[in-house]
């Protein structure tokens, strides 16, 4: 049964990287099984040569990553439907191993409800997973697979009904958060989501402040987040959380102002459509070890 399940993936580029992009695609050639169609998205950049049946879009301003995700995800048909399974995939990843997309069939077709895999990102030199690449409150052993409530944007794979019953990505949180946002819109329809050790994305290790729009996104999307998605009730504990442990982390002087400037810019934006999630959404968020309010 896991064979007749088609795959998909999506590779965003920014056209600077092309021979870590190439690099990917072979190893995505390489899987063992029917071979993997792929869309490689150009978001606000001209492509490089690409591999010969590879779908491919340059757009002509860079829309985000989720944004450029779901115009790889139209790439498929509408909702991606010409296919059951999509991964997504940095395009400085490479997939170290040649079963991961029979590994991932086999997944879904085992589980019916399944509706997300989330990998596990290790750095090619140390072999090391970033704590933060585990997505889970207990992450000291990156080793352990396990249900979760949300996923990894660069190294997951997607059965293309969720996005057909929930939707898309969230192309105006642009970066930051937008994984969450679809994970909690899939938990509550039902589905579930696990995090695999078994199927490794090798990806240089990195911090997420690199990028300079970081802290004032990763906080207006936060409050977005909360307002598209909590029960009113939980929207001032779930920010009041995270609002302590901003403080506590005792960032600079200028990442906490970006912050403070993007935690305002939350409440004073549109934040989309609201679909708050049902309470027995958030009872089993808790049971899966991660209440909606951190």
């Amino acid at each position: 049964m896991s064979e007749s399940l088609t795959v998909g993936a999506v590779v965003l580029t920014m056209g600077n990287r092309p021979v870590e992009l190439q690099a990917l695609l072979d190893s995505v050639a390489k899987q063992q099984g029917p071979a993997i169609e792929v869309a490689v998205v150009g978001n606000g950049a001209p492509l490089p040569p690409l591999p010969p049946g590879v779908r491919s879009v340059e757009l002509p301003e860079n829309l985000g990553i989720p944004g450029g995700r779901n115009v790889g995800i139209e790439l498929f048909g509408p909702g991606g439907g010409e296919v059951d399974v999509l991964l997504f995939l940095d395009d400085d990843g490479l997939l170290p191993g040649d079963d991961t997309a029979e590994l991932v069939r086999a997944a879904f077709a085992a589980d019916p409800r399944l509706g997300i895999i989330s990998f596990r990102i290790a750095d090619p030199d140390t072999g090391v997973t970033q704590r933060r690449h585990v997505p889970r409150l207990r992450a000291s052993d990156p080793m352990r697979s396990s249900r979760v409530t949300t996923f990894l944007g660069g190294a997951n794979a997607v059965r293309t009904a969720v996005l057909e019953e929930v939707g898309l990505l969230p192309a105006e949180f642009f970066y930051a958060h937008e994984e969450t946002d679809l994970a909690w819109r899939a938990l509550d329809a039902g589905w579930m989501i696990d995090y695999r050790s078994d199927l490794v994305l090798h990806h240089p290790a990195t911090s997420p402040a690199r990028h300079a729009v970081y802290h004032r996104m990763v906080a207006r999307n936060r409050v977005w987040l909360a307002r598209r998605n909590l029960p009113w009730l939980l929207v001032p504990v779930y920010l009041g959380v995270w609002f302590a442990l901003t403080l506590l982390r005792r960032p600079s002087g200028a990442a906490l102002r970006a912050w403070l400037g993007g935690f305002r810019e939350g409440w004073a934006t549109p934040a989309g459509e609201r679909r708050p999630m049902k309470w027995r959404t958030v009872w089993r968020l808790t049971r899966l070890g991660r209440p909606p309010i951190i």
